[in-house]
């Protein structure tokens, strides 16, 4: 089944080659840890989670690498300014690294609270200092960035002049840049044209993050790590790259450029895949707004924009309900059907554990045509999801085509006679696939909704009750089936006490 993705640097759908089969190479435009990743900065992690997880059920071996930007984004995205993790650490009196490791540490939880697989590498960009100034170097020794009171700024221009073509990804032109930048821009008269961008800027006085350089002490532009990590550990030409929609410019931008100005030019990723924006109740959200929700104040109920904590599958599904390249729009009612939907798939999950598709003896004989033809029809459903999520990650419609699948099989439990017309081996490759889609594919895993201390207080209040009752049978029973799970329980002139056994 060949996998077809919508390329953004052609703008159409290409069949999916990698460039050293059965290797892919993959990298992600990770998180800028200066704070707590809110809703939106977790659909790209999960769509591309999607399709790592696709890939590999596909039989591709996937080196997935997922960047920390720890520094070089400086606030506004601009090339002047303050850098974004000295700014939370200057405000919040600690080191950058220190909020750089407790943001990271917050993050990698909520990813794996949304099921998404851990990256094969997650590098670092202030660990990859060398790779960056490397990179930069390659760039200045072929004649296209220039050196300025010890900042280095890539030559726009010139890239355009050598017949390369800054604007290909976005579809922006360079003349039209220009005419909408302004000229009075702080910093604007160490660039030669208000296109170019930093590779790397001399620190001031006050800077808290800096590095030794051969233009001097300073830190690299937010666009260089992405170059220079990607290239490290996936080659100067690989597979895809992916990121959110507003990524595309300036940030993927300038990395096409920055790939094609190195001493080993190329584009870097042959596929560049990008994930639309989320809107909450119709609105972008931001903080004055009061819509801006990170994933902790979700999962626990503390936002105001929405009326009750949602759980990380429900998220993960809602996501799964759009096709990646088209917008979508969260609100209280959304993720209510989000969450109907991902229960009933989990519902699917326990009728194939429950044994209930099981061939049944004592059923009359099936006409041979009638069971090959009713087990071809179940087959070709369970194909169906497979096959829209080889059409650019149709997770919609592949989710709608996993539903109806279920709807068979639900169908065959409430019918023996149902059962009995459908080949075994139909159902169990059926079903494998059902699992494969949804838990494999798809990433989608139960989660918990009882308290444990809710359900142990219950268990006490039957056994009060029965002990009241001089129900000694039921008592022991239940002493018996809490001992099993570690607990005892103690009788005291109080009233009825749990304990953790000891034994």
């Amino acid at each position: 089944m060949s996998l077809t993705l919508y390329n953004t640097l052609t703008r159409k759908k290409e069949t999916f080659t990698p460039v050293h089969p059965p290797l892919v190479g993959l990298y992600l435009c990770g998180p800028t840890v200066y704070n707590d990743a809110h809703l939106g900065n977790a659909r790209g992690p999960i769509v591309f989670d999607v399709l790592t997880r696709y890939l590999r059920y596909l039989g591709y071996q996937v080196r997935y690498v997922r960047n920390i930007t720890d520094v070089g984004h400086l606030v506004g995205d601009s090339d002047e300014g303050e850098d974004k993790m000295a700014k939370t650490a200057r405000a919040q009196k600690l080191e950058p690294m220190q909020v750089a490791q407790h943001y990271t540490v917050r993050y990698r939880q909520a990813m794996s609270a949304l099921g998404c697989l851990p990256p094969d590498i997650e590098p670092q960009a202030s660990g990859h200092i060398t790779e960056q100034i490397g990179l930069i170097s390659e760039i200045l020794d072929r004649g296209l960035a220039y050196e300025v009171n010890g900042s280095v700024y890539f030559d726009v221009p010139k890239y355009n002049a050598e017949g390369l073509n800054y604007g290909r990804l976005s579809g922006r032109v360079v003349e039209e840049l220009l005419a909408n930048t302004r000229a009075e821009l702080a910093g604007q008269d160490e660039k030669r044209s208000p296109a170019d961008f930093a590779l790397w800027k001399k620190a001031a006085p006050e800077h808290l993050m800096r590095w030794p350089s051969p233009w001097g002490e300073g830190f690299p532009g937010w666009h260089l790590e992405c170059s220079a990590m990607s290239r490290k550990y996936l080659g100067a030409e690989f597979d895809i790259h992916g990121g959110g929609l507003d990524l595309m410019f300036p940030h993927h931008e300038c990395e096409i450029a920055q790939n094609e100005a190195s001493g080993t030019p190329s584009t870097g990723a042959r596929f560049w895949l990008h994930n639309n924006m989320l809107t909450v109740n119709g609105q972008k959200m931001s903080k004055s707004l009061g819509n801006f929700v990170t994933l902790n104040e979700m999962f626990q109920g503390q936002s105001a924009a929405l009326s009750q904590a949602y759980s990380p599958m429900t998220l993960r599904f809602f996501f799964l309900q759009a096709q990646y390249r088209s917008p979508i729009d969260l609100s209280d009612e959304a993720l209510q059907a989000a969450r109907k939907g991902f229960r009933k798939l989990m519902n699917g999950l326990r009728l194939l554990d429950s044994g209930k598709l099981e061939a049944r003896s004592g059923e009359p004989a099936v006409d041979a045509d009638k069971l090959a033809a009713n087990s071809q029809q179940l087959l070709a459903l369970s194909k169906k999801p497979f096959e829209f999520l080889s059409d650019d990650l149709n997770t919609p419609r592949a989710v709608a085509a996993v539903f109806d699948l279920l709807k068979r099989f639900n169908s065959l439990a409430a019918s023996p006679a149902a059962l009995a017309e459908v080949s075994p081996e139909a159902v169990a490759e059926a079903s494998a696939a059902y699992r494969a889609v949804v838990s494999d594919v798809l990433g989608l895993r139960d989660e918990p909704r009882a308290s444990a201390e809710d359900l142990l207080a219950l268990a006490l209040g039957f056994y009060q009750e029965a002990k009241s009752e001089k129900a000694y049978d039921k008592v022991d029973q239940i002493r018996t089936a809490l001992k099993s799970q570690g607990i005892v329980i103690k009788d005291t002139k109080t009233g009825v006490e749990w304990a953790y056994s000891e034994d």
